[in-house]
């Protein structure tokens, strides 16, 4: 039974995140949402996403298969509704589909609005992902879910006696390493994964997880509900945030309640503002109205789209977006919403040349495990320029 994660309309309220991949390729917790049902379901997993992601995220139809919402985060109750479904059957909650079985021919022609033989309704509320900011809002729920998950059974590495362990819920892989720094559990548990590395001096609070050839640099202090995907560095103070992979906040400087995706960097000493001076609800950039959308929360940080970049003292207003492949620098705080493929700070923005952010990217790949900046990417980076030039057009000056 082959696993299919498809896009719903999520995939459009989940932007910028969602230029550059499929929804269920969004890391919440310490796993991305298609790993979790892998690891659940002990199975494959391709993507039913949008035709220009899909040469990466390629689709692979078996001759029975499970098509699952990629919004949708599993748990207990969702698995054991969709082990019931029978061939060509429909879950779904509060009119949302969440999984479909249907064989290979069906499959192939698949309509996510057609009629179903038969639809059944799931009454239990499961965590899924509308907004950016569910990411950090949910993030807690998802990282105490996957740490039983990835640990279950199993003994933790034991690290190095300079450091303080406070509480049970600690897990290191066997090549993780960490010196004379703290790590405290009573608030959730921390995570340490492949060839991870906390570096001396460091505080961190759960629930925490630095995945696989991560690092925190020497004097860092996180709070939970925190993430560092992998081959990342990171550095100063850390709240509730989500850094995807392959990026790089190595400084001193707050970030809190942020996402930020894969192949960014932030500054030395750059700030995000999580709270506004009035205490007043954030409001968030939204691609689908062109319009800012109100969060219903107080404290909502940063949300940085793949490939974006900040320079040394970077301010971020309470409740900025920053698009794909931004570059931001400069004194004072830029807009609120920055656009993809722009280029400047407060003073103002130009369009950002895709033939300069190619000779950047390349370099940035290099330097990651040698791993290539090709076609493929390429293309995919092309076609979020031209889908985004309506922003810059609109905003830019």
């Amino acid at each position: 039974m082959a696993i299919i994660l498809f896009d719903d309309n999520a995939y459009q309220t989940l932007l910028p995140l969602t230029f550059t991949r499929p929804v269920a390729n969004l890391r919440i917790g310490i796993l991305t949402i298609a790993e979790k049902w892998a690891k659940h379901l002990n199975t494959t997993y391709s993507y039913h996403t949008q035709p220009y992601l899909q040469a990466k995220f390629p689709l692979e139809i078996a001759e029975k298969n499970i098509f699952i919402n990629g919004s949708f985060c599993p748990d207990e109750f969702l698995l054991e509704s969709i082990d019931k479904l029978q061939s060509g059957e429909a879950l779904r909650h509060n009119g949302h589909l969440v999984a479909i079985k249907l064989n290979r021919t069906e499959a192939q022609a698949v309509d996510f609005n057609q009629a179903f033989s038969r639809i059944i309704d799931h009454t239990h509320t499961p965590v899924s992902i509308k907004y950016p900011e569910d990411i950090f809002r949910k993030n807690d729920i998802e990282l105490r879910k996957d740490f039983q998950l990835l640990t279950k059974g199993r003994t933790s590495a034991t690290i190095s006696s300079t450091n303080t362990i406070i509480g049970d819920d600690f897990f290191a892989e066997d090549d993780a390493t960490a010196e004379c720094s703290t790590f405290n559990t009573k608030n959730g548990p921390i995570y340490l994964g492949n060839n991870s590395d906390v570096w001396e001096g460091v505080h961190i609070r759960g629930a925490f997880a630095l995945c696989n050839n991560s690092q925190v640099k020497m004097g860092a202090k996180i709070y939970g509900a925190t993430t560092i995907g992998p081959f990342s560095r990171v550095g100063g103070e850390i709240n509730n945030s989500i850094i995807w992979g392959y990026s790089s906040k190595g400084h001193e400087g707050y970030l809190g309640n942020a996402v930020m995706g894969e192949w960014c960097n932030i500054g030395a000493d750059s700030n995000n503002s999580n709270l506004k001076n009035n205490y007043a609800e954030v409001k968030l950039w939204d691609y689908t109205t062109a319009h800012f959308r109100k969060t219903g929360l107080q404290f909502c940080g940063l949300i940085m789209g793949d490939h974006s970049k900040c320079a040394i003292n970077t301010m971020f207003n309470t409740g900025t977006v920053v698009g794909v492949s931004a570059n931001v620098f400069g004194a004072g705080f830029p807009h609120n919403f920055v656009p993809d493929f722009s280029w400047g700070g407060a003073g103002g923005f130009e369009e950002y040349s895709i033939k300069k952010m190619f000779e950047t990217s390349q370099k940035v790949f290099e330097r990651r495990e040698n791993r290539p900046f090709d076609q493929v990417e390429q293309d995919i980076l092309k076609h979020i320029f031209e889908l985004t030039a309506q922003y810059r057009n609109a905003r830019l000056k």
